[in-house]
């Protein structure tokens, strides 16, 4: 089936063949897994030579820092859209939450690129820590408005690490199985996912515990 969907041309505008390329990427990685990727199997599912992809990565490795990137950029438009849904402040908070495990729940195998990459670098993905409609500084930016400007900065920074760490930490273990029975208790997984975040401290008032 992927040979035959493969053998079909995806036709893509001059200039714009890194992006057609990462954007193959994404969908044989969410399709097949890491394992079926590599530069070869990209250009075929783009439909262009097996030499096209070395004009743009050097390698596996780059291809997988670029389709991390997107990832960052979909997870950042995910959380955006909680604002939508939430009352207050205090509430936004529990939104973003259960919009970041959602969307490791429906994109598992590029959540897990997008950390794998950013494991070993020095600094988080470019635009995370500076752009205002990032991921991370949506999460920042909410606990600052909620803080006041008289709380550190670094009493900030340190907040948004520890409700990042809440939020991977429940996507990591959202799907045991050993919890079933309080999600049907509940009312699904969504219900589950509020009832989780809605019991941590940094999520009930939008503060974090020094706050």
């Amino acid at each position: 089936m992927r040979e035959a969907a493969a053998a079909e041309p995806r036709p893509y505008h001059h200039g714009d063949l890194r992006r057609a390329l990462v954007e193959a990427a994404r969908r044989i990685l969410e399709s097949e897994g890491p394992t079926a990727l590599s530069l070869r199997a990209v250009a075929r599912e783009a439909g262009v030579s097996p030499a096209a992809p070395y004009h743009h990565f050097k390698d596996k490795g780059e291809l997988l820092d670029a389709v991390a990137h997107v990832g960052w950029d979909m997870l950042g438009e995910s959380m955006t859209g909680a604002k939508q849904r939430a009352a207050d402040l205090g509430s936004l908070m529990t939104e973003i939450g259960v919009s970041y495990v959602q969307f490791s729940q429906q994109h598992p195998a590029l959540y897990r690129v997008m950390y794998d990459c950013s494991r070993d670098k020095d600094e988080l993905p470019e635009g995370m820590q500076d752009n205002e409609d990032s991921a991370y500084c949506l999460v920042r930016e909410t606990f600052r408005k909620v803080a006041g400007p008289e709380v550190p900065i670094v009493d900030i920074e340190l907040a948004t690490i520890a409700a990042w760490c809440a939020a991977h930490g429940l996507a990591e273990m959202s799907t045991f199985k050993q919890f079933d029975s309080l999600k049907i208790g509940l009312g699904g997984e969504e219900a589950f996912l509020r009832g989780v975040l809605g019991h941590l401290g940094m999520f009930q008032a939008g503060k974090p515990a020094r706050i």
